[in-house]
């Protein structure tokens, strides 16, 4: 069986290119279906999309990388040459490897965040109820979620880590020095929002609005954050209000565009407004940066601020890593076993036909009065007979340069040396 994985992520491709390869919840079941149908066999796969990063994990019979890449390449509508420059291209235990640090946290931006884990929970999920995970790759990440859980319970490698959302706010903090006269609008009520507004909302702005298209999910998060909900419609009309706006939903086109922003920086008099655009693809165009008085940044633009206190978390690496390679060859000696299910049933098949064959012939000769001494003296010789044949057989036939290997094989199955 073998298992093979692709991906792009903020090390390797740029944020506008991996906004072609986001994936939305709803379109997970689709496109494991159409991936899935391009492979040729049986097969399984799983699709992990995050702001960071898009990787398709799958197992088969045999590796097919390149009809993966080409899939891939057809759902962002690039070439196949264009994305394989910007791709990591991952086969055997370098994928069970990369599977495992992912979900530890040592392969992202924020080394050692935890938000990570529960976003490769829900691929797994998603691949499950889409009828497209199967045994091995299920065994695959239900074992790198305990090394995740093992990392973190006994190494410090989330200990000094800055979140994104803590990034947030001290990048703001840099244009703002006191909040507690900023307006904060954020955009969208998902996790990544939910977090930036109670980092936001703990240097006391003077006040905390949250603009949703689907009004009961906002009401519920301004509520908790004791601020106010608004339309998405409204924004164009609203923008001038707010110094700070955080931006990440799932939308696939922009939300705020670059004539509504020049129409706010104008209402604001050149006052100037931190906008921090944390979606992928983008909701904030690009285009905005270029405007006096705007400060946009990118979820790419946190990378220098996140990795804040690298050098103390690098003893816990190191023991992550040892933690990791454990369980890589644990999971590899697992897929050799697996590779032997098949012989070991036939064992068990054969086996049961000889002993049912004798037990038939043992309960003849006890319906013919036969002492039982007898009957069992018949029953074991006759069953040992069978089970040494084809190795005897074997070892008369074996010509003299197989014969030290057959010895040494038969010693170890018959006479525990």
């Amino acid at each position: 069986m073998a298992v093979w994985a692709l991906g792009l992520n903020h090390t390797t491709a740029p944020l506008d290119l991996r906004g072609r390869f986001a994936f939305a919840v709803d379109q997970m079941g689709g496109a494991l279906s159409t991936l899935r149908s391009t492979l040729s066999g049986e097969n399984e796969a799983t699709i992990l999309s995050t702001c960071n990063r898009t990787e398709v994990y799958c197992s088969g019979q045999e590796g097919q990388i390149s009809q993966t890449l080409s899939w891939l390449a057809d759902q962002g509508q690039v070439s196949s040459d264009a994305l394989k420059r910007h791709t990591y291209q991952l086969q055997d235990q370098d994928v069970t490897r990369h599977a495992f640090r992912v979900a530890s946290g040592l392969d992202s931006m924020v080394l050692g965040e935890p938000q990570i884990l529960g976003q490769m929970k829900d691929a797994v999920r998603i691949a499950s109820t889409s009828g497209a995970l199967g045994t091995t790759l299920n065994q695959l990440f239900q074992r790198s979620f305990s090394v995740a859980k093992e990392v973190r319970s006994t190494t410090e490698i989330g200990a000094h880590s800055i979140s994104m959302a803590a990034a947030a706010v001290r990048l703001a903090s840099q244009l703002f020095e006191d909040f507690s006269q900023t307006r904060v609008l954020f955009v969208g009520a998902g996790e990544m929002i939910e977090l930036c507004a109670n980092h936001f909302r703990s240097k006391k702005p003077f006040s905390i609005t949250i603009a949703n298209r689907t009004m009961s999910n906002g009401s519920r998060l301004a509520q908790e954050m004791d601020g106010e909900v608004m339309q998405l419609s409204e924004l164009p009309d609203r923008l001038h209000e707010f110094d700070i706006v955080v931006s990440c939903t799932a939308s696939t086109l922009p939300l705020i565009g670059l004539g509504a922003v020049d129409r706010a920086i104008k209402r604001r008099k050149k006052k100037p407004m931190f906008m921090l655009d944390l979606a992928v693809p983008r909701d904030i165009e690009l285009e905005v940066k270029n405007l006096n008085d705007i400060y946009l940044y990118t979820v790419d633009d946190l990378s220098s601020v996140v990795q804040t206190g690298q050098a103390n978390r690098q003893a816990a690496v190191c023991q992550a890593e040892t933690i990791i390679e454990t369980g890589v060859q644990n999971f590899h000696r697992w897929m050799e076993q697996r590779n032997s299910v098949p012989l070991i049933r036939q064992l068990h098949t054969k086996t049961d036909a000889w002993r049912e064959a004798e037990i038939l012939k043992a309960k003849k000769m006890f319906a013919k009065g036969e002492s039982i001494d007898c009957v069992l003296d018949v029953f074991s010789r006759s069953l040992v007979k069978k089970m040494m044949h084809g190795t005897m057989t074997e070892l008369h036939a074996a010509k003299s340069q197989d014969l030290d290997q057959m010895h040494d094989a038969i010693e170890k199955l018959f006479l525990n040396r």
